[in-house]
């Protein structure tokens, strides 16, 4: 058996986790706070609509981008680019110019799917097939403490209207940090899985290879069907981060419950680990993985119609926004209900890269399903905000919400009628030839 080492499976799945930690991580603390940390979302509604539709093109041909680039290179720039996006807002702050942060998302969603596909290539494909679940879960916990973490900064600094300099600093700065952790990765042809075994890597493309390959995604049926997991799999952020998050608590309670938010996420992404790394066989591990998706997402949506109906004093008067400390019992409620949207957030997203991982373990080809998967997540998020943008009533998103999400439903039982017991290739060698 390997040992736990700098080339090690397990250390580099760590490694990403930090390095998602500070830099995705800490853009979900800021995002998460409702416009991005101002009192207006307008802007950062714009941004992030420039930020999934450039991602949803870089996130499609991310993966081929990795694997020209290497994991190291691509990762560093990926992540220098949240650092940029945290740094417009305090142009923003002196200026009143929305520009430049809007410009900072759209050049955001090409770091970020580049950094994605990476991200996720290691995840899907360094484990071994027993352990995907696991290792999905050690990364999810590592990068959603980011968000943890995140969200303590707007509680250390005055923040009563728009998010001040020093915040966006402090998430700078963390940032830059995560970027150089980049330079740590190991190459996967050097990375030793838990079994001993060499991390399996097919015959790598040129630029135009790859290109082919990633243009036969849109004709592999696997990849087609779940094009409708993926569309939904971020839709639902621009009603939980702006609308409940950012509409109904006041400024430093919104840090505060994206504290239990994004502790909520590592939760469910153990709880789930725990279902699709069972001893039962790997299809029925899929179906009750994707039950217990379904029947969740839709308790804590129903729990929301309930929720936004006793809201609307809040609407009507911004002054009752809830505090968490002095608001009291009536608390309590609506900080679980949104627990729970981190919770099942983290349970869907681990569950669509295990559907991922399980059809096959080579890293060159995981990269591109990975790629697909995030950009076609991407789309659906800047329909999302677009819609956002374009003011929406928020009964309206809540439902439009509903509707995405379940959609996806059917799709996801195919992929699980699709799923096959193992997808061990042969050899390296003759999966090189």
């Amino acid at each position: 058996m390997a040992r736990f080492h700098m080339n090690s499976s397990k250390f580099q799945i760590i490694l990403v986790g930090l390095i998602c930690f500070c830099a995705p991580g800490m853009f979900n603390a800021l995002n998460a706070l409702g416009g991005g940390g101002q009192v207006d979302n307008t802007t950062a509604s714009k941004a992030n609509t420039a930020l999934y539709i450039t991602f949803s093109v870089f996130g499609l041909l991310g993966g081929g981008i990795v694997n020209i680039l290497g994991i190291r290179i691509t990762m560093f720039l990926g992540g220098l680019t949240y650092a940029l996006y945290s740094g417009s807002y305090i142009y923003y702050n002196n200026t009143e110019n929305s520009g430049f942060t809007i410009a900072a998302g759209a050049i955001l969603g090409i770091g970020a799917g580049i950094l994605w596909a990476g991200q996720g290539m290691v995840m899907t494909s360094y484990p071994l097939e027993h352990e995907k679940g696991n290792y999905i879960f050690i990364f999810w916990s590592i990068f959603n403490l980011g968000g943890v973490i995140g969200s303590l900064i707007p509680l250390l600094v005055k923040y009563e209207g728009n998010l001040p300099n020093t915040g966006y600093i402090a998430f700078l700065v963390i940032e830059c940090i995560g970027s150089c952790l980049a330079f740590v990765l190991s190459p996967p042809s050097k990375v030793i899985r838990s079994d001993g075994s060499e991390v399996i890597i097919s015959k790598q493309e040129n630029v135009v290879g790859e290109f082919v390959q990633i243009l036969k995604l849109f004709i592999n049926p696997s990849m087609l069907i779940l094009f409708f997991m993926a569309f939904s799999s971020n839709f639902f952020y621009s009603f939980q981060f702006n609308y409940y998050n950012g509409d109904y608590f006041e400024g430093n309670s919104k840090g505060f419950n994206n504290i239990f938010y994004w502790s909520s996420q590592m939760l469910g992404a153990y709880v789930t680990s725990l279902i699709l790394d069972s001893k039962l066989p790997r299809k029925k591990r899929a179906y009750i993985g994707t039950t217990f998706v379904f029947v969740l997402f839709n308790a804590v949506w129903i729990w929301t119609i309930i929720q936004k109906n006793k809201f609307k004093y809040i609407l009507d008067d911004p002054t009752q926004q809830l505090n968490y400390k002095t608001s009291g019992a009536k608390y309590v409620g609506p900080l679980i209900l949104y627990s729970l949207m981190g919770l099942v957030d983290a349970a869907w997203q681990s569950l669509a890269y295990w559907l991922i991982g399980s059809f096959t373990n080579d890293s060159i080809v995981l990269s591109r399903y990975v790629g697909y998967y995030k950009g076609v997540q991407s789309a659906g998020a800047a329909v999302s905000w677009a819609i956002n943008v374009g003011g929406m009533k928020r009964n309206d998103q809540l439902i439009f919400n509903m509707v995405i999400l379940n959609v996806a439903v059917p799709f996801m039982y195919l992929l699980c009628h699709r799923t096959t017991e193992t997808s061990v290739e042969d050899t390296k060698e003759d999966y090189e030839e």
